[in-house]
Formats: C-alpha cells, structure tokens, sequence
C-alpha cells in the first residue's frame, strides 16, 4: 500500500479483479491499497471492525449506507492499529456526533494510513460479491489513478487470499499477561493468531488470568505457564497453511488439557482432529449471522468474519485421532460448521466471536462453557 496527503476532492477509483469499476472519492489517505474484496452487514461497530486483526488484507465494503456518525474513539479499538487494507463506504458522516468520540473517521483512516473510496454505490458492489464470490480489489486515489487497463493488471497481480500465511504478520512477539479481574480462579495460556483484546477481557472478568503468548510459541512455552486451559484466537490468513499451530493444538489435546478455539482457532481445531478446510465463496462477516447451538437447539446472532470453514460431516459424530467429535453449532444461513467439540476430551470451538465486541452478546456463554471445562478437569 502507498499513501500520500490527503486530498478531499481526490477522485478515487476501485478495480476488482474481474475489471468491475466503481468511480468515487477518496476516503481516508490518498494512494493505492490491494487486497480481498469482502462486505461487513453491521450497521455499526466499525471501529472494532476495522481494529480486528482478522480483517488484515482485507478491503472490507461497508453495506449500511452511512458510516462514521459517531467517529472515533479512545476507548474501542481491539488492537494498536487499523488492519484492513481499504475501506469502502458510500455516504461517510460530514460531522461526528457522540460524546465519546476524539476525531473523526475520515481523519482517523488518514493518520494511519488507510485508503478508501467513498460515494460508490455500495448495495451494486455487494451484490456484485454475492453474486461472483469474494476477489482481489484495487483502490486508487488521487495521483495513483490511471486508465482501468493499467489498474486491472495491479488488481490481478496482488497476492490472493488462498493459501496466505498470514497469523504471524498479525499476532503479538512478546507474551503478556492480562490480569484477572477479582479473585483469581484459573489460568489460561492464549495463543495469539490474531486476538482482539476483548476476548482476554471476557476471560479476565470470569477469574481467568490470561497469558497471550506468539503464534510461535512451543507447547513446553504452554505448559511453562501452567494453565488450567489453552485458548486458540481469531485471526487471518487461510488455515491450510497453518501447520504449526495444528501441531501446537495437537500437543494440548493429547494432554487433555481444556481447549476452546474461536474463528481461526475452530479451523485449527477442525485440522487437528483430521478434517479439511476450504474457502467460502464470499464467507460470513458482520454482526447479524444466525447460528444454532445443537446441543441447546438455541439460535443465536453472532458476530462473524472467516473467508474459510471446516469440512465435518453435521449428520453424526466422526471418529478422530482423539475420541469423537461432532460438529456443535451449524450457520442457519447456509448450513456452514460454526463449531466442534469432542465428547471423549475437554475442547470445543466456535467459527464465531463470542467476545461481542462489536456484535450481539447471545454467546456469552461459551466463556462460562470453558470456566466450565476447567472446573471439572481440576475436580
């Protein structure tokens, strides 16, 4: 990506790799950005949205039409920077309106970097990418806009999606700990694909104190902290070219030490007990995606952003390496694994973020499901 001043009257061009245009002006920094096309159906927690490391190289199209009202603050970010790649909005906020807010959107985008197009038509381009799938996309502005030729070849010579390694780009390099809040009860070593800090926060408020190691760490760096449990993250990239954290993830359950994967973590768990992953035609993103609990037969709203999913039969229990697994929780939308758990060891997993941050809080529960775990492998 390359940036330059920003300009408000820069013409601003987006180019997706099957040479469909939207014309616009820029939003945020002025310059070029590639990355994966992808729509967000929330209407709002975008600051979460584009702080979530999930979201690196991704160009995330907004599809609620008005976006930035309540600006930026100081408070919601889920990481130290923005991820995504580009920003797509159609009608950006003149003026931010909210007790809590520092600076605006737009001024926010541009401190760090970001280039977006704002005034396309959004509602077009989404249906575009439910139409054709999710694809690589180009966003020029300013200086870097050229005849669509020129940008079309930029757009199909961008790395894909498939088959990118992208966890260690994202996660941290140092482990750190995250108090528990009140009365420590257990501790829990977290590893880092790319996590939100809410999701230690949730962890922390129920006792736990959480320990985020790399994406790198071995399992004798789990183990070194002796945890009552070992959590996976969320994060980017295609899980078929995580092999380490399949080994890592391999190692805990051979221990039958208590395991809880979320997003990232659920593919990891998928390929650790022998399933396939592959990658969605245009995935599940945003705030509003209608999941059942199978155990429970409750149907929750969830929070999603995975662009990939496990292959596990929903009919019945599958033998693994560890004992039977099943598949917990099913998208209602199309069908898609949203969750495993073993019956013969203590893991289980999400493809969604339970941490509500942002989304809906429906599944809060699945942290008192690992506090669970935890209290009956130590009893």
């Amino acid at each position: 990506m390359t940036t330059s001043t920003r300009c408000a009257s820069a013409p601003a061009v987006l180019v997706l790799e099957d040479g469909r245009t939207f014309r616009g002006r820029a939003y945020g920094a002025v310059g070029e950005t590639f990355g994966e096309a992808v729509f967000s159906t929330g209407m709002t927690g975008y600051q979460e949205t584009l702080t979530d490391p999930s979201y690196h190289r991704q160009v995330v199209v907004m599809t609620a039409p008005h976006i930035g009202n309540t600006g930026v603050n100081d408070e919601d970010p889920e990481s130290e920077r923005i991820w995504v790649s580009g920003y797509v909005v159609r009608d950006p906020a003149r003026t931010p309106s909210n007790w809590r807010s520092r600076r605006s959107l737009d001024e926010e985008l541009t401190a760090q970097g970001v280039v977006g197009i704002s005034g396309i038509d959004t509602r077009a381009l989404t249906r575009h990418l439910r139409e054709r799938g999710a694809m690589r996309v180009g966003i020029f502005s300013g200086a870097a806009v050229a005849d669509e030729t020129t940008l079309l070849a930029k757009v199909q010579a961008a790395p894909q999606m498939k088959g990118a390694d992208l966890s260690g780009e994202v996660a941290t390099t140092e482990t750190y700990v995250v108090p528990a809040i009140g009365t420590k009860r257990f501790t829990v070593a977290a590893i880092d694909l790319g996590i939100k800090g809410m999701t230690p926060h949730r962890m922390a408020e129920r006792g736990i104190e959480v320990h985020v190691l790399p994406a790198t760490a071995t399992a004798e760096d789990i183990y070194a902290v002796g945890p009552d449990g070992v959590f996976f993250s969320n994060g980017p990239g295609d899980p078929a070219t995580a092999d380490h954290p399949v080994s890592l993830m391999r190692a805990v359950l051979e221990r039958s030490t208590p395991l809880f994967g979320i997003c990232f973590g659920n593919q990891i768990l998928g390929r650790a007990l022998g399933f396939g992953t592959f990658k969605l035609k245009y995935g599940h993103r945003g705030i509003n995606q209608p999941v059942q609990d199978r155990t429970t037969g409750k149907v929750e709203v969830t929070a999603h952003n995975h662009g990939f999913a496990v292959d596990a039969p929903l009919d019945a229990p599958s033998d693994t390496p560890f004992g039977r697994a099943e598949v917990s929780h099913v998208c209602l939308n199309d069908n898609v694994v949203e969750g495993l758990r073993l019956l013969d060891r203590p893991a289980f997993s999400v493809q969604y973020h339970p941490e509500a941050a942002a989304g809906p809080h429906d599944a809060a529960y699945l942290f008192d499901r690992f506090v669970s775990l935890m209290e009956g492998q130590r009893a």
